[in-house]
């Protein structure tokens, strides 16, 4: 094993201890790692985590992703291996948001109907992406932590979800509407019909009972959102599931403000429910929506109003 795998299981043997999943940080280094293996460099030199992090060359918002990676293993090492060059910040644009679409009521519903079209006509494949997205659009949940949902998670009684080690290593509770509540307690009673499917741990399943993984759900999404107008035939880009997410933050701000709410009193909440590190990446949705923004600019005027 090379002195840099080595130093990597270290650097992120720390970062794990520190409370960090570092799950898609550690894929990408350890990618990183084997390209200086294969060009013979034991030494991080920033001419080599340019031409890595420029890798694949059409892929331009990934790159400074790739390259804040290793600026990070880069200053752990350079204690160790003065020699080691760590990349300066700024390198290369930051990777930007991409701008989220905001779904209509009636795009919800149709694709919520398409979803009930899906064949078999008697299987539990339709049912599972209809109850699944629509989980998505009334709770805002990302689809990893839907995907991952067991069983014991879904408090079918008291109309709560456990997402558990989310995004950011922390669990937390999320309540339900009981419409929400019903729904998926039908769906439950029409997975359990079939033997093969009662034995999984899993809340949404495959027709053969097994968990239904991210790569299967996306080719439909895509085939249901070019079906029913939200895509052209050739679109490659276009709304995306975690759209819904955007969504539901959108909806429940605008609620708050219409009543009068003290948003910045309740924001708190909402990051707690969307499951946000901060209260800061809660905020990056008034940004999405020109009536919040709105909203945000007439509360500022008013309060300078009042100001002496």
């Amino acid at each position: 094993m090379s002195s840099l795998r080595s130093a990597l299981q270290r650097y992120v043997a720390m970062r794990r201890g520190l409370g960090h999943q570092f799950r898609s940080q550690e894929r990408r280094l350890t990618d990183f790692v084997s390209f200086m293996e294969d060009r013979g460099a034991a030494i991080i030199t920033y001419k080599l985590a340019l031409e890595w992090a420029t890798l694949p060359p059409d892929r331009h918002c990934s790159w400074a992703l790739r390259l804040s990676d290793v600026r990070g293993f880069a200053r752990h090492l350079v204690n160790v291996e003065p020699r080691t060059e760590v990349p300066p910040i700024k390198t290369l644009p930051p990777l930007r948001r991409a701008k989220p679409y905001l779904y209509s009521d009636e795009e919800i519903q149709r694709l919520l109907a398409a979803a009930l079209e899906l064949p078999p006509a008697d299987g539990l494949r339709r049912w599972t992406f209809h109850c699944l997205f629509g989980l998505l659009a009334v709770t805002g949940l990302r689809i990893s932590e839907a995907l991952w949902m067991r069983r014991d998670d879904v408090d079918l009684e008291q109309g709560v979800l456990t997402i558990r080690d989310t995004k950011f290593g922390k669990s937390r509770l999320v309540p339900m509407h009981s419409t929400t509540q019903a729904v998926l307690l039908r769906y439950s009673a029409r997975r359990d019909e079939h033997p093969d499917r009662q034995s999984s741990p899993y809340f949404f399943v495959t027709e053969r009972g097994r968990r239904l993984l991210l790569q299967y759900v996306y080719p439909v999404f895509w085939k249901l959102s070019r079906q029913i107008g939200l895509r052209a035939q050739t679109d490659h880009n276009g709304p995306r599931l975690h759209d819904l997410r955007h969504r539901f933050a959108v909806q429940t701000l605008l609620g708050w403000y219409r009543a009068g709410e003290d948003v910045d009193r309740r924001l708190p909440a909402l990051s707690t429910y969307l499951g946000h590190g901060c209260v800061r990446d809660t905020y990056w949705y008034l940004s999405a929506c020109p009536e919040l923004m709105e909203h945000a600019a007439r509360r500022l005027e008013a309060r300078w109003e009042l100001r002496p």
